[in-house]
Formats: structure tokens, C-alpha cells, sequence
């Protein structure tokens, strides 16, 4: 069978997305190698693929992300230029059949174009359209505008030349890759009809047991189950816990589910009902099963799975592509959009009982759940990807 060699970066939501995918292909008989950092090599060997250790630059662990645009973008970059060299140095004498590349995992396309191996882009957000590029000048020319943004593009460009790469523009390179599964349901995707199907082929969310996350058991005399969850890297929200305590704790037959990550101490959030459990992490997929409702920060892989399970979903956007997450989960009509840091409790509550008494909401989210279901799969993921390798 076939060396194929998957290269993302450790973030949950970069990661999480590919690894029933990996574990498939792992299945079929395939050797499976997989570049990250050390730091998720527990997560990403339990699905039977070896990992290839490089040393991230990227913040982990307790390390704190900027929300500015401009150095979220140039952590990435850097964390690009650092990453090349130990790939080049790590596949060199053994090298794959096939690439796969996390769009943050995009050095793989360029010893994929400088070795003559084909690179298959695993995207776990939204993919460009037919008009990307013109839609989206307003924001690229508004970040140029500014100094740092201007570096950011020159030193991208720079470093694509000197590699060699065919593709010298960075929204081509990132954006525009020969072939991409996308890892996401096709509802979520912005201009859904604009987007080459030659190029792009919706397969997601590909999700699995995760019994390795352990489970979570719905309480007896719970009549209904809130999940509150911001992700993992935008977690430190003691205020909008505090409001979220006020607004769902006693609230009649529900039970209320919050993932305050790592960074909150439960005791500077004040008294807390038996109908609220507070946890550093949850197993988010075991929990969304047995769910009635999500409060999503609106994250690819919280959208999709919250998708995936049919429950109706409040919004309440951190960062980059989270908003249009958010306003696309509103459209299909099974999201409110709220702003995390102004919302009230009565807003909060307001909206999770509109939500979940709307029997319009309710079955758009389970049609959208049906309709996920069938087009997704780790199977399907494969067939493709297979497809991709040599003869």
C-alpha cells in the first residue's frame, strides 16, 4: 500500500477535523504519517498513523492568541518558514506517495511541487468560489493598508519565491489548491454554488467514536441539555460565564453543560446550581448527542458537529472566520447570532427558548442533521484521496 503523509499544525480545530480520516486510510492498509508538533501526538498515534515531530512556533498550551488579524496572519506565516526545513529534513529519506496539507500545513504543497509528489489540501473551513478573489479585495487591500499587513504580504511573497513555488501570491496558495476535500458540510460553505466541484469535493464533518474523549451521561431528571462552549483557544470569558450561570440556572427542566477551559478558576464565577456543571473540557461531540441546544463560539468544527447532531444553535462569535460561521448558521435558520461580549441573561434565555420552541427551527435542524449525515464519511473521504495517489 501506499506512504501517505498528512501535515497540520497543533490546533484543535486544524487537527480534529482529519483524524477519522487518517484513521481510515490507516484501516485500508495504508501507511500513515502525520508532521506536528509533539504536543498531539497522543491524539493523533491512537488513530494508528506515526508522527513526524516538528517544533510549532504557534502558541499552545497556556500561551495566549492575539485577536488582530495581522499577527494572527504572521504567526502563521512564521510558523510556515520554520516548518519547510524540518519537513524537507524529516521526509527527505523517506518520502510519501502522497501529500495531505491542512491549509496551516501549506509547506507540504511546496515539497510536494519541488519532489514531483501530488498535494491534496484537507481544508477544515470554507474554500474559495468562483469571484473569491474580487469579493474578498476589500479585506486583503484594507490589511495591506496598513504597514504591518504590507510586510506580511511582501515577506509571504518573498518566501514563496525563494522556495520556488509555481504559485507566488498567498491568497493563491493558501486559497487555490490543485485538489481539496473540504472537511466541512456544504452547508456551511459560503457561495456554495461558486465552488469548483473539479477542485472541491465536500466530505465532512468525518466524525468518529472519539471514545478515547471518554463520554458523558445525561442526567436522570434532566428534561433538556444546554451545551455552552467557546472552543479552545477562546475560552478566558469569566463575564459572559457569569451571564450564562444567571440566564440558564434556573431555568425550569434544563440542564446546562458549560466548558469553561483551562483559564477560569469556577470559583470567580459565584454560586453555582445543581443544574449547571462547569468542566475545564468536555467531551463536546458525546455531549451535542444527547443535546437539545448549543452555545457555539461558531468555530468550523463546533458548527459542524452542532450541524451533524440537528440542535438548534446560539452564536456567539470570538474571531476570524466565526462570524461568517455564525451568520451562515443564522440563514439556514437554525442559529441566533448574539455578541458575546454585550449579550445580557434575559437576551440568553430569550433566545434559547425561542430557538428550541420554534417548530420551524426544529425540524430545519434535523433536515440539515439528515442532511449532513449522508454526505459526509471517513469512507468517502478516503475513496477520493485514494484516487489521488500515483499508479
Amino acid at each position: 500500500m501506499s506512504h501517505i503523509a498528512m501535515v497540520s499544525i497543533p490546533a484543535h480545530g486544524h487537527v480534529n477535523p482529519s483524524l477519522e480520516v487518517m484513521r481510515a486510510l490507516v484501516r485500508r492498509g495504508h501507511r500513515v504519517t502525520y508532521a506536528n508538533d509533539p504536543s498531539f501526538a497522543a491524539v493523533i498515534e491512537a488513530t494508528g498513523a506515526e508522527l513526524k515531530p516538528y517544533k510549532t512556533t504557534i502558541p499552545t498550551g497556556d500561551d495566549v492568541w492575539s485577536d488582530d488579524p495581522i499577527e494572527q496572519l504572521t504567526v502563521f506565516l512564521d510558523d510556515a518558514a520554520s516548518m519547510l526545513p524540518q519537513l524537507r529534513a524529516a521526509y527527505n529519506d523517506d518520502r510519501p506517495d502522497l501529500f495531505l496539507y491542512d491549509i496551516a500545513g501549506a509547506p507540504a504543497r511546496i515539497l510536494g511541487e519541488q519532489w514531483g509528489i501530488p498535494a491534496v489540501q484537507l481544508a477544515p473551513a470554507f474554500v474559495a468560489w468562483d469571484g473569491y478573489e474580487q469579493d474578498m479585495a476589500p479585506m486583503i487591500e484594507g490589511l495591506r493598508a496598513d504597514p504591518r499587513g504590507a510586510e506580511y504580504y511582501r515577506r509571504f511573497t518573498a518566501w514563496l519565491t525563494e522556495n520556488g513555488s509555481s504559485v507566488t501570491d498567498s491568497t493563491a496558495f493558501l486559497g487555490r489548491p490543485v485538489r481539496c476535500l473540504a472537511l466541512l458540510p456544504k452547508a456551511l460553505q459560503p457561495q456554495a454554488d461558486r465552488v469548483d466541484p473539479t477542485v472541491y469535493s465536500f466530505v465532512g464533518p468525518v466524525l468518529g467514536a472519539r471514545a478515547e474523549q471518554g463520554g458523558w451521561t445525561r442526567p436522570p431528571g434532566a428534561e433538556k441539555v444546554l451545551l455552552v462552549s467557546l472552543g479552545s483557544a477562546f475560552t478566558r470569558q469569566p463575564e459572559f460565564y457569569r451571564r450564562c450561570i444567571t440566564a440558564f440556572g434556573d431555568l425550569p427542566g434544563w440542564h446546562t453543560v458549560i466548558n469553561i477551559g483551562r483559564h477560569v478558576d469556577p470559583a470567580d464565577l459565584g454560586p453555582i446550581p445543581d443544574s449547571v456543571e462547569l468542566h475545564p473540557w468536555v467531551p463536546q461531540l458525546a455531549v451535542l448527542e444527547q443535546a437539545d441546544a448549543f452555545l457555539t463560539h461558531a468555530g468550523m468544527g463546533g458548527s459542524s458537529e452542532g450541524l451533524h447532531c440537528g440542535v438548534p444553535m446560539i452564536a456567539a462569535p470570538q474571531a476570524s472566520d466565526q462570524f461568517t460561521n455564525a451568520e451562515q448558521l443564522a440563514s439556514l435558520g437554525v442559529a441566533r447570532v448574539v455578541e458575546s461580549a454585550t449579550v445580557t441573561a434575559v437576551e440568553l434565555r430569550d433566545a434559547l427558548i425561542a430557538l428550541t420552541t420554534d417548530p420551524e427551527v426544529i425540524a430545519r435542524s434535523a433536515a440539515l442533521s439528515r442532511e449532513v449525515r449522508a454526505a459526509s464519511g471517513a469512507d468517502r473521504a478516503a475513496d477520493l484521496i485514494e484516487a489521488s495517489i500515483p499508479l
